[in-house]
């Protein structure tokens, strides 16, 4: 009896032991102005189980930035202001700078945003309250209020002032701005009106203070994230601003 109880058992190691188991352009109103990685399991036909990871992001490229939008970032710039839109129609977004260490972009500070109403556009026109998507450099600053140790060029004056006749929510956007070097000259102050591309093709586009809903075309922030900004973006790292929707600039 204990030789056959032992043989028995035996056999259940063996069938136990054959078991594999396998268990995400700024105006007012109407629009003034982690992704995780996992392993997954599969098991093979042999019964092993294969593993999958998600691809190994590359510390010299800005993250999900495709090959197009990529190039166009200057080899000089080791500061980038990404800004992810939400989609093409969407005026959510999320902003990310990037700082180069040597050869190697690492994420500094993110913030949720604010773009164009209408969302974003490749081809900007004046009034389509749509945000530009592209790179652009960022050259010059200020607001209404005091320079809160600005590196880049800052200009403070009261003519940065929104009118009182847009709603109260409003009345801060421009206290702080940063001109997004879309369709104006570098060097001058932020609201210097000059188009060299024509006026249809709009301008005026700036990162400034975020009022909790879509721009006419800029891109807005917390206070916070602009005094960060202001105090952080150096012209000597040749700053820039890479800007759209997730799918566009991923294309």
């Amino acid at each position: 009896m204990r030789k056959n109880g032992a043989m028995r058992t035996w056999l259940a190691a063996m069938v136990c032991g054959a078991v594999a188991v396998t268990l995400s352009a700024c105006g007012g109103p109407e629009g003034g102005s982690g992704t995780g990685s996992g392993t997954k399991g599969r098991a093979g036909a042999g019964g092993e189980v294969a593993r999958t990871s998600a691809p190994a992001v590359d510390p010299k490229r800005i993250p999900d930035v495709g090959d197009r939008i990529q190039r166009r970032i200057p080899s000089d710039s080791r500061q980038v202001l990404a800004v992810y839109g939400e989609g093409k129609d969407s005026a959510d977004s999320t902003a990310v700078l990037y700082t180069k260490s040597g050869t190697t972009w690492e994420k500094t500070r993110s913030w949720a945003a604010h773009n164009g109403t209408r969302g974003w556009t490749a081809d900007h026109h004046e009034g389509d309250k749509r945000s530009p998507v592209g790179v652009f450099t960022l050259s010059d600053a200020g607001g209404v209020l005091d320079d809160p140790g600005a590196r880049l060029p800052y200009t403070q004056s009261e003519t940065f002032q929104a009118p009182h006749d847009w709603g109260k929510s409003y009345w801060h956007d421009f206290d702080y701005v940063i001109a997004i070097d879309y369709n104006r000259l570098k060097g001058s102050p932020p609201d210097d009106p000059s188009r060299p591309w024509g006026d249809d093709k709009g301008g005026g586009i700036w990162l400034h203070m975020d009022h909790g809903s879509g721009t006419s075309a800029c891109v807005s922030l917390p206070k916070p994230a602009m005094e960060y900004l202001l105090r952080t973006l150096d012209p000597e790292q040749h700053p820039v601003v890479v800007m759209g929707d997730k799918a566009d600039l991923e294309a």
